[in-house]
């Protein structure tokens, strides 16, 4: 399993500080830009880059983010191409990168496979959407998890013995859902995110993110107050799209997240 992602909370509770954890489209809007946003991530202060596999069928996504898939799409990003985007990224950070993605794409890469191949090209972790880990177990193509930390979902409705599995069953990091619904920030972090936490805390050592709704330095704040993390998503692929044809575009989403980076470390 990859050390750079461990390694990463390991220090940051160290230190006693929270996670910043980005996520972005890979390929979005085409896959130079993609690289420079990445690496302006990196500069900004993000601890991890969690990097958005284009499908064409993003059901857990809301609006924002099912953009950012198309236009990585039509750019001519698939899977392979995602792989050669982590390769080239690593050729000068050592920034942790989770893969954000279905079990689609994946299973038709070929599940071992692709394990494989993400983690040789320098991925360490993945977070499939649709795949719980009590169905995985009931298929032996689905169990391999060689190189890879796998990343699990909590929601705040998720039942408490459920809750058990999921959070026994994680690696890397857990992300929790401040609120129920699509991916977007058009709606704050729930109050109750800190009962949620303790709520996954209770059963295990795995640290902790909390995402959904995070757009400003202030809500960052009052989450990472909470949390071992917090992830940023749609508030930045906003930025993308708003200023996609932007030749700056790259500083553009470094001086957008700098300041929510340093509200999530202020805590």
């Amino acid at each position: 399993m990859s050390t750079r992602l461990t390694k990463t909370f390991s220090d940051l509770k160290e230190s006693g500080k929270s996670a910043f954890v980005a996520y972005v489209a890979a390929g979005d809007p085409n896959f130079d830009a993609s690289l420079q946003i990445m690496h302006a991530l990196s500069r900004a202060g993000a601890d991890v880059i969690e990097l958005g596999v284009p499908f064409s069928d993003p059901l857990a996504d809301g609006i924002v983010n099912q953009l950012a898939a198309e236009r990585a799409l039509k750019a001519g990003m698939n899977v392979s191409r995602v792989l050669d985007l982590i390769r080239a990224f690593r050729e000068e950070s050592e920034t942790p990168l989770v893969l954000f993605t279905y079990l689609n794409p994946i299973y038709t890469y070929g599940y071992e496979k692709f394990h494989k191949d993400a983690s040789a090209a320098g991925a360490d972790g993945i977070l499939l959407l649709d795949l719980p880990p009590d169905e995985a177990a009931l298929n032996p193509d689905l169990t391999s998890e060689v190189g890879l930390h796998h990343i699990r979902l909590i929601a705040p409705a998720t039942p408490e013995s459920r809750v058990k599995t999921i959070a026994e069953n994680s690696s890397g990091f857990i992300y929790a859902l401040s609120r129920t619904g699509v991916t977007g920030a058009q709606a704050a972090p729930s109050a109750t995110v800190g009962a949620t936490v303790e709520r996954i805390k209770q059963f295990t050592n795995t640290p902790v993110c909390v995402g959904f709704g995070i757009s400003t330095p202030e809500q960052a704040s009052e989450v990472a107050a909470a949390a071992d993390g917090i992830i940023v998503g749609s508030a930045i692929v906003n930025q993308v799209a708003e200023h996609q044809s932007d030749p700056n575009l790259d500083q553009i989403i470094e001086d957008f997240v700098r300041p929510i980076v340093e509200a999530c470390k202020s805590v």
